[in-house]
């Protein structure tokens, strides 16, 4: 069976409360074999270290997403350094710049950018970062500090190929998550298209986006197999080449260890 990683899901929200156990489960079935469960305050990384530290299979970021960005308290950057060495914590984000929303001031976001990069090289972790209308802004800053230095992906990636270039440019993977699997989604298409292989990671961002044939449906990790699938048709190649060099991607910037040479050392033990 083809191996995934699914780089970024929220396995702490309310939707899986009930059903955490089965859609682990579903996940294995379909040959995902990793999950990163994604912090978006400092509950939300407390969650997601315990649920890395209860699942074998489950990993974790901590971080403080922008709409929460006025959460970022002098006390609460002690949590998160305290969190951020956690063994199973392999992340930090999902950090960013939202200028949709706007739940937050635009400065109020950038300050917590500029300090959770901070947060992110001391913690020598990678960053995931959140750019929803905020493409040159995202770029100058990672540009003035350095990221390439920390290295990370730009999560569930809306740009077009120019602004992909740009991306890869600075050393970063994209992130392609259920939108590619859209009809109208033509611009995310003609990304993964052009992307190296060797540069894209795939996601669920689960509960949310997820892909045909499951649109409008919950989405979980075991769904990534369809957005998989789209990206193999689009550049026309086998699924367990996808499968193999994103599972590769995933593990070489997460520092995620294969499953197997887990099993093998146990064993061996």
């Amino acid at each position: 069976m083809d191996s995934f990683v699914d780089t970024h899901c929220h396995l702490d929200f309310e939707d899986f409360a009930a059903d955490l156990g089965d859609i682990l489960i579903r996940a294995k079935e379909a040959g995902v074999e990793q999950i990163i469960t994604i912090g978006i305050e400092v509950s939300s990384s407390r969650r997601a270290a315990s649920l890395a530290e209860a699942n074998n299979e489950v990993y974790a970021s901590v971080g403080i997403h922008p709409h929460n960005a006025c959460q970022l308290s002098s006390e609460n950057i002690q949590e998160l350094i305290a969190l951020g060495g956690k063994s199973k914590v392999v992340a930090y984000g999902e950090i960013g710049l939202d200028f949709y929303r706007n739940y937050q001031p635009r400065s109020v976001q950038l300050s917590c950018l500029l300090d959770q990069i901070s947060l992110a090289r001391q913690l020598d972790l990678p960053l995931v970062v959140h750019d929803r209308d905020a493409h040159e802004e995202i770029l100058q800053t990672l540009r003035d500090e350095r990221a390439w230095e920390i290295g990370g992906v730009m999560h569930c990636f809306s740009g077009d190929w120019s602004f992909a270039q740009r991306c890869l440019d600075l050393g970063f993977y994209l992130s392609i998550a259920g939108p590619v699997t859209f009809a109208k989604s033509q611009t995310l298409q003609q990304v993964a298209l052009n992307c190296p292989l060797d540069r894209l990671l795939l996601e669920t961002d689960a509960p949310f986006l997820a892909p045909v044939p499951r649109r409008g449906k919950r989405n979980e990790p075991a769904f990534l197999v369809h957005t998989a699938k789209k990206i193999a048709s689009l550049k026309k190649l086998p699924l367990a080449d996808v499968a193999r060099q994103t599972t590769f991607n995933a593990r070489d910037l997460f520092k995620l260890p294969d499953p197997a040479e887990i099993i093998t050392i146990e064993k061996n033990e």
